[in-house]
């Protein structure tokens, strides 16, 4: 038939629309899967009082330990100097460029501060020396 959208049998089972020249035939015409040329990360600082995270774009052409710090630093309002460790959350510590350029869109990353940086912004945790570890009345008690 003539009609401009008649269906074509290629294969038994399988059917065609007629191809439009102006549409792409391939969804993935080539291109690499992660073109985007910014990384965004969520970043926030190590806080038991602060569970939120700000998101961070970072220049792939640029990605390394030193730029993350640099741009999450500024975001968040504090100094690199306070900066203790990096950690890729749930539990691994970023050290070195390489580190940098695995990481994928959107994956959480925690800023752990330096005990003599700012109190406003890392809460003290004592540590198991420092908490007791039994109730001091109750062990004064006589049975």
């Amino acid at each position: 038939t003539d009609a401009p959208n008649a269906f074509f049998f290629s294969f038994p089972g399988e059917y065609k629309q007629g191809l439009d020249p102006q549409l792409p035939t391939d969804p993935g015409d080539g291109r690499p899967e992660n073109t985007c040329v910014e990384l965004v990360l969520k970043v926030r600082i190590q806080s038991p009082r602060e569970n939120d995270f700000i998101e961070v774009e970072l220049n792939r052409e640029e990605l390394s330990y030193q730029n993350l710090l640099k741009i999450s630093c500024c975001e968040l309002g504090i100094e690199p100097e306070q900066v203790k460790t990096i950690r890729k959350l749930p539990n691994t510590l970023l050290r070195k460029d390489k580190d940098i350029l695995r990481l994928r869109d959107f994956q959480e990353i925690e800023l752990i501060l330096m005990k003599n940086g700012s109190s406003e912004l890392e809460e003290y945790t004592p540590s198991l020396i420092e908490k007791p570890c039994y109730n001091s009345n109750a062990a004064k008690l006589t049975y």
